[in-house]
């Protein structure tokens, strides 16, 4: 059976998925609803129809339907190039010298470098089939941004991106890809809204965070006719359409009898982690299986390995809805020093009741260790990898080498979810050693900790 696994196992285009795999109906403890800040009460399909579009809402709210169809226009626009590939790491093998087996599922395949279109491409749809004008986002890293402009260039859309200030001047190629697929760029927080003018004030010089680019693009919404909010990560209904990345991976492996030992993702805000694993915790929860799955945060924004599992503002303008999620809170904004994107201060909500009942774990590294790891797997499979896959690439390189250490043959999958061309300034800097570390102090966080909403629920 070795011996006829191929290097890379593709799919038939009849057995991409139809559907998209809602890992909540299976959740025994469901994530907790958003909430009212005002009323502290959950919000309703109503009240969030101010922000989003009225298809993605029911997807937001729905804990029960296990399989949600994907609509013929997204899986024609997801033949240009899905199925994403499912790769055995042959070489990485050799220069570890590993016992094990490694695979990556690639979603950098596509013109945006990212996996981020999975979802880009059916929110910019839900929009046009609404009758809207153009949607605002926020974009840390700007992969989200550059899928979301392409998906909207593609349907007609106009795209507004808030672009968080450290990324838009280190990123300037990823910003002039966002405007040649016609979206507008305005380095967040800016002097375009009342929240930018205000964080601004409060903060004088700031680098921003997702955080505040999520409160500057909700508060043009509201003040543009025919607009609605989309966001990229973090959100049920993001993670419901990753779910492809996870079904396809299962599919992938299936077909040559192959049962990964551990699945290993990058965490940010959840959208990649969330949709590569959702189909394999799945089945854990209904005592199918069982898996060792890995959340790799980096150590500058560790909501998982050191923040709160409470209710807490989406932004940092606090005009969004509070959830329940680990957070380091709103008012949390990374270090600039910190490199590519996970930059958002808190995960997602599906993620964070997943790894409070003990289903995945958490592991935070270090960014000089991640770009060793980058530029260890370019050089020997050929990828440039985003540095947000990167700190994937590092725990699987580690565990591989721990199977070389003890000799077990384990199976090790991980989420390559995208290429790092964009991010040439973040290498230059650790190819010229001026790379370095920053962790925050518990000091740093307490600060941030004290400002969580009181929500006793």
């Amino acid at each position: 059976m070795e011996n006829s696994i191929p290097y890379k196992i593709y799919l038939e285009e009849s057995e991409m998925p139809k559907a998209w795999y809602n890992v909540r109906s299976d959740m025994k403890i469901k994530p907790a609803p958003l909430i009212n800040p005002g009323t502290l009460q959950p919000m309703t399909a109503e009240e969030l129809a101010g922000v989003f579009c009225d298809e993605l809402i029911a997807q937001e709210l729905d804990d029960t339907t296990q399989y949600i169809p994907i609509p013929e226009e997204i899986l024609g626009f997801y033949k240009m190039y899905r199925p994403s590939p499912l790769v055995r790491a042959y070489c990485l093998e050799e220069k570890l010298k590993t016992p094990a087996k490694i695979y990556y599922k690639f979603e950098g395949n596509n013109t945006s470098g990212s996996h981020k279109l999975n979802s880009a491409i059916a929110q910019a749809y839900y929009a046009k089939k609404q009758g809207l004008k153009g949607v605002t986002t926020e974009t840390g890293a700007g992969q989200w941004g550059t899928a979301l402009s392409m998906a909207c260039a593609y349907l007609g859309l106009d795209c507004r991106v808030y672009m968080v200030k450290v990324s838009y001047e280190q990123k300037p190629f990823r910003r002039e890809v966002m405007r040649t697929y016609g979206a507008t760029v305005t380095p967040s927080p800016s002097e375009t809204t009342e929240i930018g003018r205000k964080i601004l004030a409060e903060h004088p010089g700031t680098t921003g965070s997702l955080g505040c680019a999520i409160s500057e693009a909700v508060e043009a919404e509201m003040k543009l006719d025919g607009y609605k909010y989309v966001l990229g990560s973090v959100l049920n209904q993001v993670l419901l359409h990753q779910t492809v990345i996870g079904l396809e991976t299962k599919a992938a492996l299936d077909k040559y009898n192959i049962k990964p030992d551990m699945i290993i993702g990058c965490a940010g805000g959840g959208s990649n982690l969330g949709g590569l694993v959702s189909p394999f915790i799945g089945e854990m929860l209904r005592g199918e299986n069982n898996y060792q799955i890995i959340a790799v945060e980096p150590a500058s924004c560790p909501s998982f390995t050191r923040g709160k599992f409470a209710y807490d503002f989406c932004d940092t303008g606090k005009v969004c809805p509070l959830a329940k999620m680990y957070t380091l809170g709103s008012n949390f904004i990374p270090s600039a020093n910190h490199a590519g994107g996970l930059r958002y201060h808190g995960m997602s909500p599906i993620l964070s009741q997943l790894y409070h009942d003990g289903y995945m774990e958490a592991r935070s590294v270090e960014q000089t260790a991640v770009f060793e790891a980058a530029t260890q797997f370019a050089r020997v499979e050929g990828i440039l990898p985003a540095p947000e896959s990167s700190h994937a690439i590092r725990v699987a390189i580690d565990e591989a080498i721990k199977c070389r250490e003890t000799g077990e043959e384990k199976t090790i999958v991980f989420g390559l979810t995208g290429t790092g061309y964009f991010d040439m300034v973040a290498y230059e800097k650790f190819n010229n050693g001026e790379m370095s570390d920053y962790i925050p102090t518990d000091e740093e966080l307490q600060k941030s900790f004290d400002t969580l909403p009181k929500v006793d629920l």
